[in-house]
């Protein structure tokens, strides 16, 4: 059929009267089932923590979270697959503390200076244990002893980066001449578990892991690495001891969730208020007591603040300590 010149017209001018097609954007986000990396593996801490919200979230944001564990590389598989993602707020980051130190430990040039924080969601607190007939009754004591009697007393460790390590560098700041053997294990489970059967001496290790062995005098708290007492432990804080310990708290393993920093503002709004409404919710503060974490419940420019500190923290405890393969002031990481 031949089509004139006066029926392309008449048939444009139809079109352009008609309504511009329907595109889903901000106010109709979330269209479909959000996906949700989680870094670690099945089991973990953050995968736990992450499973306790996910629940709460889907009331707030009236659609299914997808959640896919994506362990490896110390949590750098997982990042990474997030961030080669479309920044639309479909794709989110369920992760550590760990994305924090990628840079210094030279692992990836990813960090959370790449992502936005929806939301820190728990933090963990580390107490300072020994085995249960360690001469030790609390912290000064174990440091008199190391002091007198250096590279003698055996550390449990998780490698480089990891909570004992770091806990240790802290350690080693306050306390010139404090020299330990570090003994490697392949997590905090592993090196509890060797300090339960006094092959190791003390170490620090995260409370949530650590309670149940002390409630059960299989092992002994010496103090909390914390500004106050934890609830249902005697131990005093590291503080009471090493006033200058104030300087890095508070500090530990924190868990929260994180979209690509170029998401469009009106969709990380909504993410963001569905994510703070669901960790401070009455259920996940149930669950962060029962677990052993501290609930934080900020995102944003507070999360962002907490971020940065902690980095810093710990980024120049790991340089003064010789650990750090870069030098944090090369990555723009001020030394607070």
């Amino acid at each position: 059929m031949r089509l004139n010149r006066r029926t392309l017209l008449a048939g444009a001018t139809a079109l352009a009267a008609l309504p511009p097609p329907r595109i889903a954007g901000a106010q109709e986000f979330p269209a479909r089932p959000i996906q949700g990396t989680i870094q670690w593996g099945a089991g973990g801490s953050t995968d736990a923590v992450t499973r306790a919200v996910a629940p709460i979230v889907e009331e707030k944001l009236g659609q299914k979270l997808v959640l896919t564990n994506r362990p490896g590389g110390t949590g750098v598989i997982g990042m990474q697959y997030v961030h080669g993602q479309r920044a639309d707020g479909y794709n989110i980051l369920f992760g550590a503390e760990n994305p924090q130190l990628y840079g210094v430990l030279g692992l990836s040039d990813l960090s959370y200076k790449d992502f936005y924080p929806l939301v820190l969601l728990a933090r963990g607190t580390p107490v300072l244990v020994a085995r249960k007939d360690a001469p030790w009754a609390d912290a000064k004591a174990l440091i008199d002893h190391v002091l007198a009697n250096p590279d003698t007393v055996k550390m449990g460790a998780t490698g480089v980066g990891g909570l004992p390590f770091v806990v240790h560098a802290m350690l080693a700041a306050q306390v010139p001449g404090f020299k330990v053997t570090q003994v490697p294990f392949d997590g905090d489970g592993p090196a509890l578990t060797a300090l339960e059967g006094g092959h190791v001496d003390f170490m620090a290790a995260v409370w949530g892991a650590a309670r149940e062995r002390i409630r059960a005098g299989r092992i002994k708290a010496l103090a909390v690495i914390a500004n106050e007492r934890l609830e249902g432990l005697d131990a005093a804080p590291i503080t009471a001891t090493l006033p200058g310990f104030a300087k890095y708290l508070p500090w530990g393993p924190f868990f929260g969730a994180f979209v690509k920093k170029e998401t469009p503002e009106p969709i990380v709004a909504k993410l963001e208020k569905a994510f703070v409404e669901a960790a401070n919710d009455p259920r996940f503060k149930e669950f962060c007591a029962n677990f052993g974490v501290v609930p934080m419940g900020i995102g944003g420019k507070e999360a962002i603040a907490f971020l940065e500190r902690w980095q810093s923290v710990t980024a120049w405890l790991l340089a003064d300590a010789g650990a750090a393969k870069v030098d944090p002031a090369t990555l723009g990481i001020k030394r607070l």
